[in-house]
């Protein structure tokens, strides 16, 4: 059961259907202690879907889950007595004060005492603001009572779905700062979301999923590393360089992704590294001329439009 070894969470094939449509195929990962492990995918991806059976709010339809050797299935008073979890939107009372808020709460969680709850007001910096209604707080406010509640019963894995919804930069940043410290604590992180750059600020490894399929899974360092370079290229003339770029096929231009945002006559190809020198000859040869060239690692935003095939993450 529990051990050194074992995961925090530990997903093995886990599948739903419904109605003969697959929402979620066959997806497996770990998560271990201490570790931010980002949820990465568009609105509509499977992502809450997944969640939601991780915590037993819904029945797979196949496969398991297991949290620190605990079976969701089979024992999940065991196996959830180990995690904190906000899926969607963190659930509090707006006519009630944060630290009512959490004594309701506690009341549900065996051994939380008064000090935890002091605690956990500390934990997410609402100190001064915890004797006041709910029905004032911000945004950003509401997400971090919500994360003191999902602390209280001391979890070893804390799942945030899209936490980063609807808060302003200095939330984010507040948000950022604290997912790193619980992390540093011991605390396993469970990160869902579709915005990427807070995925590659927030998280160690990611599992990037599209309509209910993994797409990749590991490092992002070693996912983008991974990945075919990106050549940059600015021409005088933006057409004639795209069109002389589109005629070789070992070139595949990413327009739709950074293309379309990158200034002036910027154009992004995925080509090898190899055939630059070549490229650059043969362009110049037919009188195109090149005021810029450059290579650069594709962003994770460049990685999942390459792996998914999409145009966009809508």
């Amino acid at each position: 059961m529990e051990g050194k070894d074992v995961p925090v969470l530990r997903v093995k094939d886990l599948h739903k259907s419904i109605r003969g449509r697959t929402i979620v195929e066959k997806m497996s990962f770990d998560i271990q202690k201490g570790e931010k492990f980002g949820f990465l995918g568009p609105n509509g991806a499977g992502k809450t879907t997944t969640i939601r059976m991780l915590v037993d709010l819904i029945k797979p339809t196949g496969g398991t889950v297991e949290i620190c050797g605990h079976n969701v299935q089979r024992r999940p008073e065991q196996a959830l007595r180990h995690v904190g979890c906000i899926v969607e939107n963190p659930e509090v009372y707006s006519y009630m004060t944060g630290w009512q808020n959490l004594e309701h709460f506690a009341r549900m969680a065996e051994g939380v005492d008064e000090e935890r709850i002091r605690e956990v007001t500390g934990v997410v910096k609402l100190q001064e603001r915890i004797h006041d209604k709910v029905k004032t707080y911000s945004l950003g406010m509401r997400q971090r009572l919500g994360i003191a509640q999902a602390l209280l019963g001391r979890p070893k894995l804390l799942i945030l779905d899209e936490p980063t919804n609807g808060l302003d930069p200095k939330g984010i940043k507040e948000l950022r700062a604290f997912v790193h410290k619980l992390a540093e604590e011991g605390i396993s992180l469970l990160i869902s979301s579709h915005m990427l750059s807070e995925v590659q600020m927030l998280c160690d490894r990611v599992l990037i999923m599209d309509r209910g399929r993994v797409i990749a899974t590991g490092k992002i360092e070693e996912l983008i590393q991974g990945a075919s370079g990106y050549v940059y290229w600015r021409f005088d003339n933006r057409e004639e360089g795209l069109a002389e770029l589109g005629r070789d096929p070992r070139i595949e231009i990413r327009s739709g992704t950074t293309a379309d945002s990158q200034p002036g006559d910027t154009v992004v190809a995925a080509m090898p590294e190899s055939i630059i020198a070549d490229t650059v000859d043969r362009l110049s040869a037919r009188g195109i001329g090149i005021t810029a060239v450059y290579q650069a690692e594709p962003t994770l935003e460049e990685l999942f439009l390459a792996l998914t095939g999409s145009e966009s993450l809508a």
